[in-house]
């Protein structure tokens, strides 16, 4: 049980500290109010006439987010295969050169497809 008491410690404080800045934050944060920052946006920006039905969203944002997850996977699989390098000796050196390949080929088609392209 003791093994687990810094990672107790650790969330109490972070959900301290989450805590404390949502209560504190009406208290210290500016308050300029206008009819843009009260509209749905809420960026301050007055938001241009849509479709009833909303348009057509651009489907190239999709595509770069579906890139970034399959990265930022790739990355999740390499740190603890950088860790366990040395035990997992050629096998694991073969397996990830396997892995990273099929990325790859991915992120080629990707690329050859012009999807990484912005007009």
């Amino acid at each position: 049980m003791d093994l687990y008491v810094p990672i107790l410690v650790l969330a109490i404080v972070a959900g301290g500290f989450a805590l404390f800045s949502v209560a504190i934050a009406p208290f210290t944060g500016p308050k300029r109010w206008n009819r843009a920052k009260l509209d749905a946006y809420e960026c301050g920006i007055e938001p241009t006439p849509q479709p009833v039905g909303g348009g057509r969203f651009p489907l190239k944002y999709m595509i770069t987010a579906m890139l970034f997850i399959v990265f930022d996977i790739e990355i999740i699989f390499l740190y603890p295969w950088a860790v366990s390098f040395d035990m997992l000796g050629v096998f694991g050196l073969v397996e990830m050169v396997l892995f990273i390949v099929t990325v790859l080929v991915a992120y080629a088609y990707v690329w050859r497809r012009k999807g990484l392209d912005w007009d």
